[in-house]
């Protein structure tokens, strides 16, 4: 049982929140409330690659270690993501997160399942990514989903014979999501049609929006109901961010975490490749960003920040992402939803973090 001002589908409620694994009543009560902390969904990460030194394509538990460090940041929810790999390295991954998203560790978020953000892109737009490059194929991405649920998919469109692979990986309950893509705004649009859902790290790793070429990034900006945003104002800056949040109804907030994130300056795997982190940001050698090193209580303090409400930042952590994913138990504060919740204190920082009931240990 938890006092506070809970932000619950309708609004803030100063009252009481009962819960177990589930939630099971929130009931007004200003009295009680007063002066409480703020209680928030807790939020769900539907691209993170490593924390704590740890990558997720190390295999083996990285995914468990993974999950209890971000779980510290209020991260109840996540996907577990690969980078692009030969596919015995990928098959390696997802065999040691498949444990993780069968049975969750104590002290963890919930893994739900994988983000497959390579191999399946454009070795044009690499980014970070390795160029260990492949064309995506239905016996491929089925027999990898047999190995550990695959939930999101990153492709680039334009590659010959991903749009018609597309409302297939759809029918298999894939969300497909257009990145790492030197594609047209034509073929971001075709591939809309033809079942993707979202975008991958809005504006990075894919052609820009120019007036007469609007690119990947325009066809997002014009048609996406849904799209994902690295909120850490290092890979995109506040008003090309304000932008998106006015053209995407539902843009949300990832943190495209790396090994890095929670570990001090120095030398850092990110699949394959070797990045550095310095002063909060993380790069390749040449000086590219390579991922991040965000969680996701500094991301809901940088959309505040930014001029975001807490309860639109909220939305953008939490019940967006979950939407997107179906999990319509999670990501919002209701009876009978999971017990995911955050607790905040007036400088948004975490006092107290809860999977499915389960109490973590922040310290």
């Amino acid at each position: 049982m938890l006092h506070g001002r809970i932000l619950t589908p309708d609004g803030w409620i100063a009252g009481t929140i009962r819960f177990g694994e589930r939630i099971e009543t929130i009931s007004e009560d200003s009295a009680a409330a007063a002066g409480g902390p703020c209680i928030l969904p807790g939020f769900i990460d539907l691209h993170v690659h490593g924390a704590g030194g740890v990558d997720i394509m190390q295999g083996d538990d990285a995914g468990a270690t993974v999950a209890r460090h971000h779980a510290r940041h209020g991260t109840t929810a996540m996907l577990g993501t690969t980078m692009t790999a030969r596919e015995s390295a990928i098959r390696h991954a997802l065999r040691g997160l498949a444990g993780t998203i069968a049975a969750r560790p104590p002290g963890s978020a919930r893994m739900l399942g994988v983000h497959l953000e390579g191999p399946f892109i454009n070795p044009a737009r690499l980014g970070a990514q390795p160029p260990d490059v492949m064309t995506a194929s239905l016996e491929l991405v089925r027999a990898l989903h047999a190995t550990a649920p695959i939930r999101v998919l990153t492709l680039a469109p334009e590659i010959e014979g991903h749009l018609a692979l597309i409302p297939q990986l759809a029918a298999m309950g894939i969300l497909v999501q257009l990145g790492h893509s030197a594609g047209t705004y034509e073929d971001g649009y075709a591939a809309l049609e033809a079942g993707a859902a979202g975008f991958t790290h809005l504006f990075n790793g894919m052609s820009a929006l120019h007036h007469r070429e609007p690119g990947m990034a325009g066809c997002a900006l014009a048609h996406a109901e849904y799209a994902e945003v690295i909120p850490d104002l290092q890979h995109v800056a506040p008003g090309a961010l304000r932008a998106a949040m006015r053209a995407i109804p539902r843009l949300y907030g990832v943190t495209d975490a790396t090994a890095a994130t929670g570990m001090p300056d120095g030398e850092y795997a990110l699949g394959s490749q070797r990045v550095f982190k310095c002063r909060g940001c993380v790069r390749l050698a040449g000086g590219s960003l390579a991922g991040s090193a965000l969680t996701m209580d500094q991301a809901l303090r940088n959309f505040v920040a930014i001029g975001l409400d807490l309860r639109e930042a909220s939305d953008r952590l939490s019940r967006y992402p979950a939407d997107y994913l179906g999990e319509y138990e999670r990501g919002r504060l209701a009876p009978g939803a999971w017990a995911d919740l955050v607790v905040l204190d007036d400088y948004l920082q975490p006092l107290a973090v809860f999977v499915e009931g389960e109490a973590i240990d922040i310290s």
